[in-house]
C-alpha cells in the first residue's frame, strides 16, 4: 500500500538508498549462489551481456518512473541529467550482486575451479552479476516505491 502523495517525501534521501539496498540484497542472494547463473553467464556472448545490463536499466527506470506515477524524473535531483534515485538504483542492483559474489567467493567456486582465468574471468563475472541484477533491481525498486 502506497503512502498518500501528501505524505511522500518528494526528494531523494540516503534512507531511500538504504531501502533500495535491503530489497536489492534480498533478491540478489539466491542468484549469486546458483550454479546455473554462472553456467549461463559463461555461455553468453558480449552482446547478450550488454543487453542484459540494458534490461536491468529498463526495468529499473520503468519501476521507478512508469509503475509509480507519483514520481517525476524531471523534478528530481540529477547527475549529468540522470536522476539520482535511478543512479542509486543501478549502483544497488549491480553492487549488491557483486558484493555478495565476492563475499560468497562465487567466481572462485564456479569459474576459477573450472579453469576460467584472466579477462574471461572478469567478463563472465560481469555477465553473472548482470543476470543477478535483473532480479536485484526488482527488489530494490519495489522497496524504494513501497517504503
Amino acid at each position: 500500500m502506497k503512502r498518500p502523495r501528501s505524505l511522500r517525501r518528494p526528494n531523494f534521501r540516503i534512507a531511500d538508498s538504504a531501502q533500495q539496498a535491503v530489497g536489492g540484497f534480498l533478491l540478489a542472494g539466491p542468484f549469486v549462489v546458483t550454479e546455473e547463473v554462472w553456467v549461463l553467464a559463461a555461455g553468453m556472448n558480449w552482446l547478450q551481456g550488454a543487453l542484459t545490463a540494458g534490461i536491468v536499466a529498463l526495468i529499473g527506470y520503468a519501476a521507478l518512473y512508469r509503475a509509480d506515477t507519483d514520481r517525476d524524473p524531471e523534478s528530481e535531483k540529477d547527475i549529468a541529467g540522470i536522476p539520482v534515485r535511478f543512479v542509486s538504483l543501478m549502483i544497488v542492483a549491480f553492487g549488491s550482486v557483486a558484493v555478495l559474489a565476492v563475499v560468497f567467493d562465487a567466481p572462485d567456486t564456479f569459474l576459477i575451479e573450472q579453469g576460467v582465468a584472466g579477462v574471461e574471468l572478469w567478463v563472465t563475472t560481469f555477465r553473472a552479476v548482470s543476470v543477478g541484477a535483473v532480479f536485484s533491481v526488482v527488489g530494490a525498486a519495489t522497496a524504494d516505491s513501497v517504503f
